[in-house]
């Protein structure tokens, strides 16, 4: 009998972590799996926000009614729905704010919320939860089923989070250090935690965990989508930046970034360098943007930088578009958000893909365009380094030389031959160590030990405190109607060994050979 796998996410379709839910679910299914994907979904974005579209199967949950209420957060109604998510970034202005901008009410709200939601798709029958970051699912997770192992899949952000809160949280974060204790309380809990492998020491030094129950396992690509295809460049870029534009200026809708044809067909004749991904702080578009402007006087034939991405009406500090004309750099494009099925098209008419993060937990989109036979360039950083064979597949360079970047970029479009053999040798690393079926093997073998030792005598000792990992225990209500408040006691959790026989992942011979090599 093949293991009961609950998958959930709390954020709708956006970012890395999205792809890869939706890619790890469909691995482990394939692994012989059954796996329920309980995920938030918002129809107000189209398709791209849709959770029953992005995943295909998934139990969707809505913010769609929260959106439309008065108090997004506090939004208190029916099953299939839930106050709207927080977010592990501070957007000024965003509706969904910075979790440690949440008091004890509306972090009540969002645990009980999610609590009915794992209730309904089953997951005191799972015989492992597997949740993505670490946020309010994990303590409805406790609250619904303590017996059942929870394995947490890292993303990144959440780290990021406890940095700020550690170098000093600003003045409008008040529950920040609360936060924080319930960031490691949830990990405290798990029994493993997957983090990508250039993240692994830094993981355990700011979760606090045992480092025997951090796993390193790196996020995939799908090499049969991600790959070169032969496409008319001009009329891709005709059509995605001139007759369908999708870019946006802040504060204004799809398609506010607009070009004239005659900046387009240069483009299209020269050499594009790609960015794909949000517009988030930690990105540092404002580095990549100012080294493309240093290096224009070095430029052999002409160039262009086209930013893929940034989640319509979200971004961080200061938005791109204004930065490109803060400092007077040319030929900055914004093509706007495409589904990731539509990536592989703009990676087979770039001839680099760039990415200049602070802290890169693990660089999505370098093996994506790696594996299009496009070689990447980025700044040195966690996720890039452990990716990039610098002089063999990319180019890494130092974050805090904006010259030797300019130079970098320079190099790139100025020698084809280069990045022609680098592009090749990035396409053969990519197929060799990132394929899904890889990391969803490695991913099951987890689940299946999780299992296993659920059924022993698995139970951590110090996972008990949520709200109380701070100061005692206290009441905290929930917000129900008019003045009213259903005080409930936050609820202390032991997790006890499960009572069924332990199961595992049980994937066929061809598919268990394939795992043995990422």
């Amino acid at each position: 009998m093949a293991p009961r796998v609950l998958s959930a996410i709390l954020f709708s379709p956006r970012g890395g972590s999205a792809p890869a839910a939706r890619a790890l679910a469909r691995g482990l299914r394939d692994q012989g799996c059954a796996v329920t994907l309980v995920a938030g979904s918002r129809g107000d974005l189209g398709p791209h926000g849709d959770a029953r579209v992005f995943y295909e199967q998934a139990r969707a949950v809505s913010f769609d009614a929260a959106l439309a209420s008065e108090e997004p957060l506090r939004f208190d109604g029916a099953a299939g729905s839930a106050p709207l998510h927080p977010s592990f970034e501070d957007r000024p202005g965003a509706p969904d704010v910075v979790f440690a901008m949440l008091d004890d009410l509306d972090y009540e709200r969002q645990v009980r919320a999610w609590s009915r939601e794992f209730e309904l798709a089953g997951a005191r029958e799972a015989d492992v939860l597997h949740l993505h970051h670490l946020t309010p699912l994990n303590e409805a997770a406790a609250r619904t089923a303590p017996r059942v192992p929870v394995v947490a899949q890292l993303h990144g952000t959440e780290l990021l989070l406890l940095e700020r809160i550690a170098a000093g949280a600003p003045p409008s974060w008040p529950h920040a250090e609360r936060w924080a204790a319930r960031i490691r309380a949830w990990a405290d809990r798990c029994a493993r935690l997957i983090v990508a492998p250039s993240g692994l020491e830094r993981a355990v030094a700011l979760l606090g965990v045992p480092r025997e129950r951090v796993i390193a396992i790196p996020n995939g690509v799908d090499t049969n989508l991600f790959a070169p295809r032969a496409i008319d460049r001009a009329a891709f870029w005709q059509r995605v930046l001139v007759q369908q534009p999708q870019g946006w200026l802040a504060g204004q809708s799809a398609g506010s970034a607009r070009y004239e044809e005659t900046e387009v067909r240069r483009l299209a004749a020269g050499v594009v360098l790609l960015y794909a991904g949000r517009f988030t702080a930690v990105k540092r578009l404002d580095r990549l943007i100012e080294a493309f402007g240093l290096a224009q006087d070095r430029l052999a034939q002409p160039a262009g930088l086209v930013l893929v991405g940034g989640h319509p009406g979200e971004w961080e500090a200061e938005h791109p578009a204004d930065i490109a004309a803060r400092l007077g750099v040319p030929h900055v494009f914004l093509a706007g958000w495409h589904a990731q099925e539509q990536l592989p098209s703009f990676f087979s008419v770039a001839q680099a893909v760039v990415l200049t993060s602070e802290r890169e937990q693990f660089g999505q989109v370098l093996i994506e365009g790696m594996a299009c036979a496009v070689p990447a360039v980025a700044t040195r950083s966690l996720g890039p380094t452990a990716i990039i064979d610098d002089g063999q597949t990319g180019w890494l360079v130092d974050p805090e030389d904006s010259g030797s970047l300019a130079a970098t970029l320079a190099e790139v479009v100025n020698d084809p031959r280069e990045r022609r053999r680098r592009g090749g040798a990035a396409r053969q690393m990519v197929c060799e160590h990132f394929s899904w079926t890889g990391i969803a093997g490695q991913l099951a073998r987890v689940l299946e030990d999780v299992v296993r030792e659920s059924g022993l005598s698995y139970a951590p000792q110090a996972g008990q405190a949520l709200l109380h990992a701070v100061e005692a225990p206290v009441s905290v209500g929930v917000r129900t109607r008019g003045d009213q408040f259903d005080f409930a006691p936050t609820s202390r959790v032991e997790l006890q060994p499960a009572e069924a026989e332990p199961v595992g992942c049980r994937p066929s011979s061809a598919a268990a050979a394939a795992t043995r090599s990422p």
